[in-house]
């Protein structure tokens, strides 16, 4: 044999462990890539249901952010009318109100003048906490 002939079966034997290698490694690519494929068909049949679910739910979502808009409408409507309400109370009742308590206090100063000579009890007010001489009376001069 000669160093070409050496040479060459060296070159075939090389190239058959070269194609050999990568008979192989294309074997395990291609059991991959099925995996692979197996693998997102079964993600898409477990995403579908979940997608559809998901949109249900959103579908939910938005139908009860309408109601509860809805409802945010009617308690403003509502507390518009009661501010409305509490507006012509006040202007209605407020100055009737007022003069009777004055005619009250009048009364009342009318009545306490009037028993001047009896003596008054010192009385004293509570406010947050402390205590606040009653106010002093004036004598009056006879």
């Amino acid at each position: 044999m000669t160093g070409g002939e050496v040479a060459g079966i060296l070159v075939a034997v090389f190239w058959a462990i070269l194609v050999s290698f990568l008979a192989v490694v294309l074997v395990r690519l291609a059991q991959t890539l099925r995996a692979t494929t197996k693998l997102v068909a079964d993600v898409t049949e477990q995403a579908v249901p979940l997608l559809a679910d998901a949109s249900a739910t959103v579908r939910s979502a938005q139908t009860q952010l309408d109601r509860v808009d809805a409802i945010a409408t009617d308690v403003q409507e509502v507390t518009s009318n009661a501010s409305a309400l509490s507006t012509t109370v006040a202007s209605t009742f407020g100055g009737p109100l007022v003069k009777v308590a004055a005619f009250g206090y009048g009364v009342r100063r009318a009545m306490s003048r009037k028993s001047e000579d009896a003596p008054v009890p010192s009385r004293r007010t509570v406010v947050v906490g402390r205590t606040v001489p009653a106010p002093r009376r004036k004598k009056r001069k006879g």
